[in-house]
């Protein structure tokens, strides 16, 4: 799903995937050393303070190996094994393409169908683009919408906004590049996706997902959401850093954003996922057509594969091109073809690669917001299976991740420091009249700027849990400090004023450049509301 971004796939993974060794290896390479997994996995768990991680590894259409490793909660000290459950996040986004590919073949309907032909309220902000919006767009990626745009609307979850609303809400979203000339990850037009798959089958998307794959696969402890769970025992508690220190935070249990991130399953489930796909001696009978697995795994939207740094040019992959399928990034690794996707809710990340020719399948899923980890366990397994050098793949992703954490901290801590600065300017009784009211945006709808006793603050009304104090930072610029500490995501509020000096209108953004991108606050437009004439 959204992809939790303090140091997630998205930034650590993007500095080091650009490329895996020179020319294509044929040397047979020997099993998989379990126990030096075994160690990497212990390393990478002190290295990125993840307290848990599960691990699994299917190679010709066997489990090689399937394990837990730590603790499923810093609370409760549970051991971590290969059926507990974790939130995957956005590698249901598989699920969900795969979901479409079966209503193509049983002829419910065509990839390149418009959306308007199932859904005829959708509608984007241009009318070209609705026009011509496809089922196939909705999973791709090059909508014109900016990065994250609208993920707000469920994210953190306590939102109150439904699919009806999603759909609605779409509408508002100003294009920042032409349609389909630009890959911007989204997560809500596969909530559109799934609310296909429900109009399309007269089954609710998890209905339709349950019934269609987690069954038949025997993935008996999955669901497509954490309500869903038949048996909520051995599940993690999510974990991220709060205030500096790694500690359990608030599951998400929203509901809406099921189809791009809700599911929650085990290694030892979604190894049966990974067998199906791969096929081979032993694998699971597939459940998709040769023809919609293609298509799955064909390339769509083409993504920018960066220069690898030449010290590791022994390491490299020798990665030339780089796409986003429908629900699967897409690559050539050594020669061959990656298939793979991240995943990230609060407290917790995850990630599956698949190499189809190897019939080679890795899973790792961790109960930390680290990127870097899933990275560094993934790549090291890899790189056994293609035959490539040792690299300590953990080294190298501490060394990435101090890097990216040091130089944000400097920014973020000038911004405190500032803050900390323009409080003592003001007094112990600032005047904050010219700021309070309602301001309304035309997709988060009201957010409300109050005081509490000498105090400034913020509350988005369908968000509750965007709620925080608002501090001086510089002029008619402010920074919010979120109350609940575990979004990480606190932003800058500068308000316009006319030329009276009273506020009318507010824009936000992060503070930090290593903030989730689903906290869209940049996508926002507040506008003061008039407050009703005085009756005489």
């Amino acid at each position: 799903m959204l992809r939790i971004a303090l140091l997630s796939s998205a930034l650590v993974a993007g500095l080091f995937l650009s490329a895996k060794a020179q020319s294509v290896s044929t040397t047979p390479v020997g099993p998989l050393d379990v126990a030096a997994v075994d160690a990497v996995v212990a390393r990478t768990l002190k290295a990125f303070d993840v307290p848990g991680i599960a691990v699994a590894v299917v190679k010709d259409g066997q489990v090689v190996m399937a394990k837990g490793y730590g603790v499923s909660s810093l609370a409760t000290k549970a051991p971590m094994d290969a059926n507990t459950l974790f939130g995957i996040a956005s590698n249901t986004k598989a699920f969900t393409a795969a979901a479409l590919g079966l209503l193509v073949e049983e002829d419910k309907l065509k990839w390149d169908d418009k959306v308007t032909d199932y859904i005829p309220e959708f509608k984007m902000y241009d009318p070209y683009v609705t026009a011509e919006f496809t089922v196939r767009d909705l999973l791709t990626h090059r909508s014109g919408m900016g990065l994250g745009a609208g993920d707000l609307m469920f994210f953190p979850d306590s939102t109150d906004f439904t699919i009806k609303d999603v759909i609605h809400n779409l509408r508002y979203f100003k294009p920042v590049s032409s349609f389909r000339t630009k890959y911007d990850y989204d997560n809500n037009l596969y909530l559109v996706a799934g609310e296909v798959v429900a109009r399309v089958s007269g089954k609710p998307w998890a209905d339709f997902v349950e019934a269609r794959f987690l069954k038949p696969l025997g993935m008996t402890r999955s669901a497509a959401g954490f309500a869903r769970l038949p048996d909520p025992t051995n599940v993690i508690d999510g974990h991220g850093p709060v205030d500096g220190r790694v500690q359990v935070v608030r599951r998400s249990l929203g509901t809406v954003d099921w189809a791009c991130g809700g599911m929650y399953s085990s290694v030892n489930d979604l190894s049966k996922w990974a067998m199906m796909l791969l096929g081979g001696p032993g694998a699971p009978a597939s459940l998709l057509k040769p023809a919609t697995q293609w298509e799955l795994w064909s390339a769509q939207t083409i993504l920018p594969v960066r220069p690898f740094p030449a010290a590791y040019a022994a390491f490299s992959y020798n990665t030339h091109f780089s796409a986003y399928g429908l629900g699967w990034f897409l690559r050539d690794v050594r020669g061959y073809k990656e298939v793979s996707h991240t995943g990230g809710q609060v407290g917790m990340v995850t990630k599956v690669t698949l190499l189809p020719e190897l019939h080679l399948g890795i899973i790792v899923l961790t109960n930390q917001e680290s990127g870097a980890a899933f990275t560094a366990i993934s790549n090291t397994i890899e790189d056994h299976y293609l035959g490539m050098p040792g690299l300590d793949n953990v080294q190298l992703m501490a060394d990435l991740t101090k890097n990216s954490v040091s130089g944000d901290s400097k920014a973020t801590d000038a911004v405190w420091k500032q803050v900390a600065t323009a409080q003592k300017a003001a007094g112990k009784r600032p005047d904050f009249k010219a700021f309070v009211g309602r301001y309304h945006d035309e997709w988060l709808g009201d957010v409300n700027i109050y005081t509490q006793g000498n105090q400034l603050w913020l509350k988005a009304v369908r968000a509750p849990r965007l709620v925080g104090q608002v501090l001086p930072y510089r002029g008619n610029t402010y920074a919010v400090r979120w109350k609940a500490r575990s979004l990480n995501a606190d932003a800058f509020a500068a308000f316009t004023l006319d030329e009276q000096g009273r506020a009318t209108g507010l824009k936000m953004k992060a503070i930090s450049g290593l903030t989730d991108f689903s906290y869209d606050f940049h996508d926002l437009d507040l506008k003061r509301v008039p407050e009703p004439a005085a009756v005489n």
